[in-house]
Order: C-alpha cells, then structure tokens, then sequence
C-alpha cells in the first residue's frame, strides 16, 4: 500500500473535466455536510480520466478514474480561479489508488472509465459493478499553445475530520470544445441525484489529452468538520421512475 502522507504525480492523462447545474439542487445540497458550504446555484462538477502507462505515474501505475461532487462556497483554491469542491464519488479501477485515497479521506468505489475520441467525437463512459452510470458525449478539436494551470481544492472526511488539499495541475485543452449531452444512466443509485438538469447548462469544462497534476503531501484539517457524515443514499429515485432519454438525462 501506498503511503497516504507521500505525494504523488501523474503526467499527460487523458481528461475530460466540466461542471453543469442541476436537476435537483435541493438533493445535491443535502450531500453537503456541516461545516461546508454548497455554491448557490448548487454546481456539480465531474472529472474523467484515464491515465494509459504507468510511466506516466510516481506510484500509481495505469488506471482511470471518475469523481464528481459539490462545488463549496466561500472556499476557492489558490488564486480564486475556481471553487472549492465536496467529493461524493470517486471511482478508481486500481486498488492501489482506491487504498491511497481512502486513507486520505476519499468516498472511494471500484469503477473503470473508458474515453474514445474519433473523427471529432468524445464519448467517455464509467461504469462501477458492470452497471454503466455516466455517458458523456462531446465536439473535440486539436491541442494548439494554450495551457491551463493553476489549483484545484478538494475537501474530504476522515473520522469526524474535514480535511482540504490543494492540487496543482497542468493542462493542454483541445479547441473547439462543446460538451453535447450527460447521462446519469441509473435512476437508482444514490449518484443520480447529481444529475443534470434539462436543458444541460455547463458551468465551465475543458478536455486535454494531456493533463498532469499531483496529489500533495500533506492535508489541512478544516474547522467544523464534527457530526456524522450526510446520508447519501437519501435520495432514490423511485424504481417506476425512468430517466426521460433527453440529452441531459434528467
């Protein structure tokens, strides 16, 4: 097992990250727990990546992953280009990463996910014990000399701790770039909440097929962080209820 206090790195995975609002703001709120902050238009971000030889890692070897959660008021990472966010989800094929995060906090599931770029079309998928839960369909272009850089912050819960990272990166976007349709594919499961509302409205998004980023070494408890974690099977969608077909999947 990895040691969870060493950082780690990771260099040119393919990813696709963005942000949308969504279709039941009042249920993403309650995933929110007591001494955090959901924005209020209650935004939910969602970070796909696949990372294809374990050269590209310090310690990690080749896996993907899929996180998504809240965006938090009044706690931007470093340079206030972004907010801070709340994970809910974090879905990792590799056990040793799922170990990793897990001692850090991390709401962690096994899962895979797959992205596909063809003529111009992204498809990326992720699916955790063979049920698929997300599709997301994108226009994608080539990389040109843009770079995005900067932190990302992300909070956690350790015990009755909450804790904060800050996670630099470095990105290569593609241009253009329009995020087309997402599917939350299973109204059952407690993820389905975070889906998109309809029509699909995006906060802000990007694709790289190279993007690099560290896992820092050391994490910030934050104040407030007591009580029990909030109860994220709340909200079930009832099974005679489906998803409408519609591009956002609401």
């Amino acid at each position: 097992m990895l040691d969870p206090a060493a950082p780690q790195l990771v260099v040119n995975s393919r990813t696709l990250y963005f942000s949308w609002l969504p279709a039941d703001p009042d249920a993403v709120a309650a995933l929110v727990p007591p001494g955090l902050r959901p924005r209020p238009d209650r935004q939910v971000f969602l970070n796909q990546y696949v990372v294809d030889d374990e050269a590209q890692t310090s310690g990690f070897g080749a896996y993907s992953l899929t996180y998504l959660g809240v965006s938090l008021a009044g706690l931007d990472a470093p340079g206030g280009l972004s907010p801070g966010g709340w994970w809910t989800h974090y879905m990792a094929s590799s056990r040793r990463v799922r170990d990793y995060a897990a001692a850090r906090g991390a709401p962690v599931l096994p899962g895979r996910t797959r992205i596909e770029v063809r003529d111009g079309e992204l498809l990326s998928e992720t699916e955790t014990d063979g049920a698929l839960l997300i599709r997301a369909r994108c226009r994608v272009g080539e990389t040109g000399h843009l770079i995005n850089s900067g932190h990302h912050r992300y909070f956690t819960r350790r015990q009755n701790q909450l804790l904060s990272s800050v996670y630099p990166f470095v990105a290569e976007p593609v241009d253009p770039f329009e995020i087309e349709s997402v599917e939350f594919l299973e109204p059952g499961h407690p993820m389905y909440a975070l889906r998109p509302a309809n029509p699909l409205m995006i906060g802000f998004g990007y694709y790289s097929p190279r993007s690099s980023f560290a896992y820092p070494g050391g994490l910030t408890e934050h104040p407030g962080g007591g009580g029990p974690p909030p109860d994220r099977s709340a909200h079930q969608v009832p099974a005679s209820l489906a998803r409408s077909g519609l591009p956002s999947g609401s």
